[in-house]
């Protein structure tokens, strides 16, 4: 089979290669989009039957595209903002394939771009574009064995409670897929127990406004990086039934317990660490200092927005917060299962290129990496807060595109 040549691959077909694919085609160039499923894959597969998107459809979305048959201030769901992908494909008529999978991208020995190996035969390009995204490869403590005869998976394995077996549930991880899950499955019937680690925890809205308008006008989108020690920090917020803030104590008060996090397990027992209260308490400084920041932009622009007090008032901790299980016995709990709602590391082992740090991070500047025409696109952080999230990938898409064009 001869090898294809193509000035700009793009690997991957989600919202980071569909929107590097749309302003390649502004520009000029010539490209193809390769995905080794189907377009948005990790929307279809890897997310639970009933997750709607954690912004109003008026935000979370390209800004060449809206959804035209959804309130601009409802949250999509998950089969819709599939169907949103494959109509942005089509809309901007997307060079893709599916079905092809990159097996590794090493760089020609002339230097002039890569040769690129895939499951439907071998590409040469001379600029390629990692449009992989940040949820490359679930992360799954080693903290319970295999043989505690507990059912363990990942929050992107989830799908519904009546995949789980009977008995009570334990999720790890407090961020928003597991608020969203644990909250799901004491609605389901199950007997809970809810990991909290430290989080970040917006309002929902504040007066008149979704949080994600006041991340714009208070210039956190473009934060460029996170404050020392946030690196791991979660967001708590959800779309759910219509979208609420997330708020722990709500959680507690619907049958939830809430424990610190989950630290070593051992002859049937899980220890958590004793951080449990202090981790709802940085929450809601979290929380109130997006109200504090909100009052004081209305002040100085003199906008015309309905005071709510309310918002400030923040309810006693319940006993599981006050008086913390340090520990569970997860026989005599009942607990049949854990869901890991734990993250995603990085998985580049396809990418034979140097073009990583001390550490195996990508080193890059924008997304533009230090070996000629090797990019990354759709990562946290890549160039601001923004980054990995729809609209925010398209900018940085748009950034990439004229640097791969002024290449010539």
């Amino acid at each position: 089979m001869p090898t294809e040549i193509v000035d700009t691959l793009i690997i991957g077909g989600g919202q980071a290669g569909l929107a590097m694919s749309e302003h390649l085609s502004k520009r000029g160039v010539s490209h193809l989009v390769v995905e080794r499923n189907r377009i948005a894959e990790r929307w279809r597969s890897e997310r639970w039957d009933s997750l709607v998107a954690n912004g109003p459809a008026w935000h979370d979305r390209f800004p060449t595209l809206n959804f035209d048959d959804i309130s601009p201030d409802s949250f999509a769901h998950r089969d819709r903002i599939v169907a949103y992908f494959e109509a942005f494909a089509k809309h901007i008529n997307a060079p893709i394939r599916c079905g092809v999978e990159v097996t590794s991208v090493t760089p020609k020995a002339d230097g002039t771009g890569y040769h690129v190996e895939t499951s439907t035969g071998q590409i040469e390009a001379r600029n390629v574009v990692a449009a992989t995204g940040p949820f490359q490869r679930p992360i799954i403590p080693t903290v319970v064995p295999e043989s505690s005869g507990i059912v363990q998976m990942h929050s992107n394995a989830y799908r519904n409670p009546g995949q789980l077996p009977e008995g009570a549930v334990l999720v790890v991880g407090a961020g928003s897929s597991g608020a969203q899950i644990a909250d799901e499955l004491v609605r389901a019937g199950k007997r809970v127990y809810l990991s909290v680690g430290p989080h970040d925890r917006p309002p929902r809205a504040y007066r008149g406004h979704d949080f994600v308008w006041w991340l714009g006008k208070l210039g956190m989108w473009d934060a460029k990086t996170r404050e020392p020690g946030m690196e791991h920090v979660t967001i708590a917020v959800s779309g759910a039934r219509g979208g609420h803030t997330v708020d722990f104590r709500d959680l507690a008060a619907s049958g939830i317990t809430l424990v610190g996090r989950a630290e070593t397990f051992a002859d049937g027992v899980m220890q958590f660490r004793p951080d449990l209260a202090r981790n709802i308490a940085l929450g809601d400084a979290n929380y109130l200092s997006v109200l504090d920041a909100a009052d004081a932009y209305i002040a100085k622009e003199g906008l015309d927005l309905p005071p709510e007090p309310d918002a400030r008032k923040i309810g006693p901790d319940p006993d599981c917060v006050t008086n913390p299980l340090l520990q569970l016995n997860l026989a005599d709990a009942g607990v049949t299962s854990i869901i890991w709602a734990t993250g995603f590391a990085l998985d580049f082992s396809w990418l034979k290129v140097d073009a990583f740090d001390e550490l195996g991070r990508p080193a890059h500047d924008r997304g533009v990496s230090k070996v000629p025409g090797m990019y990354f696109l759709g990562l946290a952080w890549l160039s601001r807060r923004a980054s990995p999230f729809i609209w925010g990938v398209w900018h940085d898409a748009d950034y990439l595109a004229g640097h791969i064009a002024a290449r010539g």
